[in-house]
């Protein structure tokens, strides 16, 4: 058996603010309790919760480790007790409340999932977060169904080349909105059937040409504020809108007449203060029904620039740019 380190690098967030509060620390190794396994981390995903917590405004849950990071990519340096299915030297990708930005990384055994034969650790890093987002936010929630029209905001952002894939690649005609032409040429790629620049186009007036006055069935939301009455707008009879952001703001008016009318459902959902039962029954979907297609091909995992673990402030600086896909951590 290998012997684990006492003392690992993490990166701390030293205050809040911007990317700079981010700093490499020494810290002593976690190890895995009952149920869980400890990574031994290779690359880990940039999120931007993980900007929201650096900024002061999206603290890890009670309990949890206060170290950055949602989802890491690498193999098991110790499986605890009662752990079944993953052993020391499984290559996993895991979904975790918190430590991503570290060389080890605890997580419960029941939101890891083995990596695919053929995909990298890189790559591997850059499934958890938006994959178990957009397939509970997309499919169980919003119940997108194969020939219907689903509208995705922000196409081009790590949860976005995720949501318009898996869209595509499960039957339903997909429309984004983006930010520049290169972005709209991104996403047509990617499988989405008509893109919008919003800077030069109203999404709710294109929604209603494209889809010949019915309205889209299903929208994925990370903007929030002004675009919500528009949203509502873009719907068809029985349309289901789902938040998981709102980047121009939570509190808006909306016209509750024609919420009633067309039937419409509002719902929504944060990730990381689900229970582990909750994340399991996610993470055997996927299992069965989405990485078979991501092992094949048909879904790309989207990497736009990958920054070692001592460069994460870079990194968060690069969220703030325009990129199209998700940015990792390499150790």
């Amino acid at each position: 058996m290998t012997t684990l380190p006492t003392d690992m690098t993490a990166i701390d967030i030293v205050g809040k603010g911007g990317p700079e509060v981010l700093q490499p620390v020494t810290v002593p190794v976690p190890r895995a309790g009952a149920g869980e396994v400890l990574i031994k981390v290779e690359a880990a995903g940039v999120n931007r919760p993980d900007v929201m917590q650096r900024l002061g405004l999206y603290p890890a849950p009670k309990g949890h480790s206060e170290i950055p990071g949602l989802e890491v990519a690498g193999t098991v340096a110790e499986a605890g007790e009662g752990v079944s299915r993953f052993k020391p030297g499984d290559r996993v990708m895991a979904l975790v409340n918190g430590g991503g930005y570290a060389q080890f990384c605890v997580a419960d055994e029941s939101c890891c999932l083995p990596v695919p034969d053929g995909i990298g650790m890189v790559e591997a890093a850059a499934i958890p977060e938006g994959f178990f987002t957009v397939w509970h936010n997309v499919f169980e929630r919003g119940g997108l169904k194969s020939g219907e029209w689903f509208l995705m905001h922000g196409g081009t952002s790590g949860i976005g080349v995720v949501a318009i894939q898996l869209a595509h690649a499960f039957g339903a005609k997909v429309i984004t909105t983006v930010g520049s032409d290169e972005k709209c040429a991104a996403c047509v790629k990617l499988g989405a059937t008509r893109a919008i620049n919003y800077n030069s186009e109203d999404f709710a007036e294109v929604v209603k040409e494209v889809t010949g006055k019915r309205g889209v069935d299903v929208i994925l939301d990370i903007v929030g504020g002004d675009y919500v009455e528009r949203n509502i707008r873009s719907l068809a009879e029985d349309g289901r809108l789902v938040y998981i952001a709102f980047q121009k703001g939570s509190k808006v008016a909306i016209d509750l007449m024609r919420v009633m009318l067309k039937r419409l459902t509002l719902t929504g959902s944060t990730l990381r203060i689900r229970s582990n039962e909750v994340k399991a029954g996610i993470a055997q979907a996927l299992e069965q029904k989405v990485l078979p297609l991501v092992a094949d091909g048909r879904v790309r995992v989207v990497v736009d620039a990958t920054y070692s673990l001592a460069e994460a402030a870079q990194a968060h600086a690069r969220m703030d740019e325009s990129h199209v896909g998700k940015i990792v951590l390499t150790l």
